[in-house]
């Protein structure tokens, strides 16, 4: 961990012991307060990592952590949840698996008092204490911004008689983010489309953002479509990974432009061999300090101003869908062979030696000056 996190982090505990937050109130207390963190998995590489920090800034204000990880079961989620009432929890922070399946519990939880902090994906419940996330569309448009950019879109190739043959590959179908994300690429796409420079080719989901199954359904769209694809546009790093494969094995991966998301070790590291085009940066450093605060103040009954008001039919894209929710979204960035150095690795959002891991060293950009120093420390 850096030096400038550490002092992220750091900032932000001093900054929230002055405003009087609920630390010596907890200590004061003969049984300290139990929060729980409920995840739908820990296969998604930035869950873990989450768990860990959260866990941790939640016990450095004198919390209580009771974690559990669903394995992709929302069965698990749902009875994983309500056992954390039964414990005595007075907030959940919630990954769901399924956004419509674990609403039961979390409605239940609820009516018993305890505060859920819907975490990055939306639990379909206007019962829900607060909902933080980042600006999921935007990640969308990015992502069609970042495949068309590297088209050359608008350079004269492409036209109603020679148009870009496009496979859309959406994550989960039960995560509500996958359903914004591909409201933001339809944004960017749909223009195109209606001029047919834009033929969508294949729009498939993959269940549970799962890598292989992805490389099963690129397989079966580069056999029925010849191999004649030109862009795909997927919905995160995982994925994108997995329909590289099958791209790689016919010989297309860096001529075919591909999107992903989380700036994931392995994202960058394909970006800068010149496979995947394009990632979209969330820096859950930034979400996860945010969810403590937000979980604290909802305990300590303090007024939480950053929050606003927004209606479950724009949240979901789904008109039929009734109730409001709070809830706060944090910015995203596109990162891309042009600024993978400056986004990721000078921010310390993932370390020098994965990025570049198999890369020749005349090859490489220059260790940044404080992760020598660090490294020389």
């Amino acid at each position: 961990m850096s030096r400038k996190f550490i002092r992220f982090v750091s900032v932000l505990l001093v900054l929230s012991l002055a405003l009087g937050s609920g630390f010596a109130l907890i200590q004061a207390q003969d049984e300290p307060i139990k929060i729980g963190l409920s995840f739908s998995d820990f296969a998604t590489e930035r869950w873990k990592n989450e768990e860990v920090l959260m866990r941790q800034l939640l016990e450095d204000l004198g919390y209580e952590v009771i974690s559990q990880e669903a394995n992709h079961d929302v069965v698990l989620q749902n009875n994983q949840i309500d056992n954390m009432v039964t414990q005595g929890v007075q907030a959940i922070i919630v990954i769901p698996e399924d956004g419509d399946a674990v609403s039961t519990a979390v409605d239940n939880a609820a009516e018993a008092g305890v505060y859920i902090l819907s975490y990055d994906r939306l639990i379909k419940s206007p019962n829900i204490a607060a909902y933080l996330s980042f600006n999921n569309v935007e990640v969308g448009r990015q992502q069609a911004l970042g495949v068309l950019s590297a088209l050359d879109i608008d350079g004269g190739e492409w036209t109603a008689e020679n148009p870009v043959r496009l496979v859309k590959l959406g994550g989960s179908p039960t995560d509500n983010n996958a359903i914004l994300f591909r409201q933001g690429q339809d944004e960017i796409l749909e223009p195109y489309v209606e001029e047919g420079i834009i033929e969508v080719v294949a729009d498939q989901w993959v269940d549970n953002w799962d890598a292989t199954n992805a490389l099963r359904i690129m397989e079966n769209i580069l056999t029925a479509q010849n191999n004649e694809i030109d862009a795909v546009v997927a919905s995160n790093d995982g994925t994108a990974l997995g329909a590289l494969q099958a791209l790689s094995a016919q010989g297309l991966a860096g001529v075919v432009p591909i999107s992903g998301q989380d700036a994931t070790a392995d994202g960058v590291n394909s970006i800068v061999r010149g496979e995947l085009t394009v990632s979209i940066l969330k820096d859950i450093r930034d979400l996860s300090p945010l969810a403590v605060e937000l979980i604290d103040s909802l305990v300590q009954g303090e007024e939480i101003p950053e929050l606003e008001e927004y209606t479950m039919a724009e949240l979901t894209n789904d008109e039929t869908v009734e109730g409001t929710v709070m809830a706060y979204f944090l910015p995203v960035y596109q990162v891309n062979a042009d600024n993978a150095y400056e986004l990721v690795v000078e921010s310390f959002f993932q370390s020098y030696d994965d990025v570049y891991r198999d890369i020749p060293e005349d090859e490489r950009p220059p260790v940044p000056e404080e992760m020598e120093a660090e490294s020389e420390g």
